[in-house]
């Protein structure tokens, strides 16, 4: 092109769509190569004043741009810059997009049975996929440290409000901080909160059900950071029954005198007596906090007691039974806690407490995509159908733990009131982790778990096996009774490996024939049963 062509070219340009306002400009990428992105882009905007990029499309030759005036526009750098920036995955990262897909691909084939997985909702997923993880907003609605936050403090807000709705709680007498990132740095951000350094806590211990974060730790070593910083006692469930012992933590609780009580579970499959914990903790002076991680969405849907009535605190993860994305949820008391001897009231000072823990004493900003899809879990854990659904998780519970009674297997306290079934292996002559394994073979995903008496997290005597994901996709009952066979059918399979093998299961010999075929054959069995339910959530993604 000879020197000045360009600038007649742009000039005929100019000529032919001076009066094309709201039309759709086409310039060829040959003009784009002499003149660069960022130029040719300014020329064409400058003919309409201010105006926003509304489209692109990418034909062989051309790149197509669509405009509308008088609205504001920000410019892509270069056209290397925006192929980074609007080019599909499996363009821009070929091998995380194959791994996705065939994570998906797994979920689908496969029964997903671990008590703290569900599948979220395409709303959801929207959400965390949205422009809201651009945003920045260190601080509380009103009170941010950036600007640009008024529609980050509306979202923050309504999922407060939604999180209070959906457990029918008067915002007089509750507040909610919906900032921590999950379930775990929300309990360890109320001990902050109101346990001073090397307090005193009591949570259940893991072997019988309890969590890692209510304070876990052994003989040689403490495994929780809870347990590093604060001073922790568990209490245990009765050996023989496999149920809580209540008299128990009140003996130990009045000789500990803990400063914070946790009711909560992570393998326990049955309500706790909250007012029973009240009455413990009101005789030594504690706090009393629900963990209500695994029971939220019970809770909601009425089919498990509400720890509100009890409780000074209640935590949350979001993502189990409450089916929303994976984060975390402080709920914390308001108003008048009791009375002194001269009838003086005592305030509730957790607001304050807890606002200042999460930010700006553990966390920086919080995940405005994720409180996004929080709030839109909580609007559908109000609708009749998550009622229904509820309702089901615990019916397919119950028909699961009894066709495994049915079929010999131990079962933990003998049944379940959740989601939750506990089996013990070890009268089976197998442990937990050959158990998970076998079971993962043949794409049932559940869980290696402590069972009462157990001395080792790494080689325990039991597997946690959990409804809601299943649910989820549709089974029902006579699903579940499928479910325990297949369950059974691969535990058999692991035992006569073991006998072949002189009593050893090793990892590698489930890779040896004839039982490599057999393994074969019965997760192909398992894929097509499971590949017939539906899946939510966006097509291998």
């Amino acid at each position: 092109m000879k020197k000045g062509d360009s600038s007649k070219k742009f000039a005929s340009f100019k000529k032919n769509h001076a009066g094309g306002v709201g039309k759709s400009v086409r310039i060829s990428c040959f003009v784009l190569e002499i003149f660069g992105a960022m130029r040719a882009c300014r020329a064409a905007f400058s003919l309409y004043g201010r105006c926003r990029l509304l489209h692109t499309t990418r034909a062989a030759n051309s790149l197509v741009i669509y405009l509308r005036p008088k609205e504001n526009l920000k410019l892509q750098g270069s056209r290397n810059m925006s192929s980074q920036l609007i080019d599909q995955l499996d363009k821009v990262d070929p091998e995380i997009d194959d791994l996705i897909k065939k994570e998906k691909s797994r979920q689908l084939r496969g029964l997903e049975m671990i008590a703290s997985e569900n599948f979220t909702s395409l709303a959801v997923i929207q959400c965390l996929g949205s422009c809201l993880t651009n945003k920045y907003s260190e601080g509380y609605p009103g009170q941010r440290y950036y600007g640009g936050n008024e529609y980050i403090d509306e979202i923050e807000l309504l999922c407060q409000k939604r999180a209070l709705e959906v457990y029918g709680l008067d915002p007089a007498e509750w507040g909610v901080n919906v900032q921590p990132y999950s379930g775990s740095p929300a309990n360890f951000e109320v001990y902050a909160a109101v346990v001073e350094p090397h307090g005193r806590i009591m949570g259940l211990d893991l072997p019988d059900g309890g969590h890692l974060t209510h304070g876990f730790f052994t003989v040689k070593k403490k495994i929780s950071a809870t347990s590093i910083f604060f001073e922790s006692m568990p209490y245990k469930s009765d050996p023989t029954t496999g149920l809580i012992d209540y008299d128990m933590l009140a003996k130990t609780a009045n000789l500990f005198k803990p400063r914070l009580i946790i009711a909560g579970i992570s393998c326990y499959p049955r309500h706790l007596d909250y007012e029973r914990f009240r009455k413990i903790a009101n005789s030594v002076g504690a706090y009393l906090m629900a963990d209500m991680a695994h029971v939220s969405g019970l809770v909601a849907a009425k089919m498990a007691p509400s720890p509100f009535e009890y409780c000074d605190i209640v935590t949350s993860t979001t993502h189990k039974t409450l089916r929303g994305p994976r984060s975390g949820i402080i709920f914390y008391r308001k108003g008048i806690r009791s009375t002194d001897a001269k009838g003086k009231s005592i305030m509730y000072d957790l607001e304050e407490r807890v606002k200042q823990t999460v930010f700006p004493g553990l966390q920086g900003g919080p995940h405005n995509n994720v409180i996004a899809g929080v709030a839109v879990a909580l609007k559908l854990a109000a609708r009749p159908e998550f009622y229904d659904y509820q309702r089901q998780v615990v019916s397919n519970a119950r028909t699961l733990a009894k066709e495994l009674v049915a079929r010999g297997y131990k079962v933990v306290t003998g049944g379940t009131d959740n989601h939750i079934v506990w089996v013990d292996l070890r009268p089976k002559g197998l442990n937990g982790a050959n158990a998970e394994r076998i079971l993962e073979l043949i794409s049932i995903a559940c869980n290696k778990n402590t069972v009462p008496g157990d001395k080792s997290a790494l080689n325990p005597g039991g597997v946690r096996l959990g409804t809601p994901a299943l649910t989820t996709r549709g089974l029902k009952d006579n699903d579940m009774k499928q479910v325990a066979k297949f369950i059974d059918e691969g535990i058999t399979i692991a035992l006569e490996i073991k006998t072949a093998n002189n009593g050893t299961l090793l990892k590698d010999t489930f890779n040896q024939e004839p039982f490599k075929s057999t393994i074969l054959a019965k997760q192909q069995e398992v894929e097509a049963y499971a590949s017939k339910f539906f899946m939510p959530g966006i097509p291998d993604m």
